[in-house]
């Protein structure tokens, strides 16, 4: 059993993190007891490792409720949530992909820019 200090010591998050994730409803809070300290169990400490790693994968605070919501459900539904976030990054890395092509292009301009009176760059920017 943990006090909130020790717990977020141990998950190596900050208090005010665990606060938060109380209020939006993914990590549950103890009942205060009428004297001392909310005691916190293993499982809360698994639960912030648990959103801390899914947080680290690219999962958004929502994916992760509906992750924790579907840890009950079968596999399919926590299937279908990675494939569509799966879509969203590869999504993301192909724009990415078209502004550093875009970007090399600039820079590229600028270095065989015969005058300074212009810029390739601040020239694309202009509508």
């Amino acid at each position: 059993m943990f006090i909130i200090s020790q717990l977020a010591k141990a998950a190596q998050v900050n208090v005010e993190t665990i606060r938060f994730y109380e209020r939006i409803g993914l990590l549950e809070q103890p009942i205060k007891p009428a004297r001392g300290y909310r005691q916190y169990s293993e499982q809360a400490l698994t639960s912030i490792l648990f959103i801390k790693r899914a947080k680290h994968l690219g999962f958004t605070l929502a994916e992760i409720t509906s992750l924790v919501k579907l840890s009950a459900a079968n596999c399919d539904d926590v299937q279908h949530l990675a494939e569509n976030k799966l879509i969203l990054i590869e999504d993301k890395i192909n724009d990415l992909i078209k502004l550093k092509e875009s970007l090399v292009g600039l820079i590229s301009a600028c270095k065989s820019n015969p005058t300074n009176k212009s810029c390739p760059i601040i020239d694309s920017l202009q509508p």
